[in-house]
């Protein structure tokens, strides 16, 4: 062989060009499907349910320092759910003079329902799940598997009624 036919051209040859330009085309027709149906499927998810109403659960003086649970029906879309009748929601609530507390029962470990003074425990909501435990206002008792105080729930008060509303979370303590 000659030394001119050892020596190539400098650049790209044409099999590495000819991959290229397949592979980025068949990655812009890809993506160019692909991404409608990962927006459609995400799209509902990243939508808050945040068009939460108030709702009547009876009234204010049914409530006292003990916590009593109530439960509702709030109607709101969240996702794909809306359900007819509404989504059913439970609080404890309770009253000290003018003040209200209504919190989620929905602990802040795994997601279990926590119920008050269960398990033996006097003064203190308890998670059956892995024994988690809450002060009366909703706080966790460190040491105990929660992380975080249990969430609250708006509230109003009209016409001697306790409306609820859209649950606000509170911080880790």
């Amino acid at each position: 062989m000659s030394e001119k036919e050892n020596q190539r051209k400098p650049g790209m040859s044409r099999r590495k060009f000819l991959t290229y330009t397949i592979a980025s085309t068949g990655g812009f027709l890809a993506s160019g499907v692909l991404f409608p149906m990962i927006r459609f499927a995400v799209d509902p998810l990243l939508q808050k349910g945040a068009d939460t109403k108030f709702v009547d659960v009876g009234p204010v003086e049914e409530f006292g320092k003990e916590p009593k649970s109530v439960e509702f029906r709030i109607k709101r879309k969240d996702g794909w759910y809306k359900p007819e009748e509404g989504e059913k929601a439970t609080a404890w609530v309770q009253r000290e003079g003018n003040e209200i507390l209504a919190l989620s029962p929905i602990c802040k470990h795994l997601g279990c329902t926590v119920k008050w003074e269960g398990g033996g425990h006097q003064e203190q909501f308890y998670c059956p799940c892995h024994g988690g435990l809450y002060t009366k206002d909703g706080i966790n008792v460190p040491g105990t598997p929660p992380n975080a105080p249990l969430d609250m729930y708006d509230y109003k008060v009209e016409n001697g009624r306790l409306l609820l509303g859209a649950i606000k979370q509170r911080g880790g303590a």
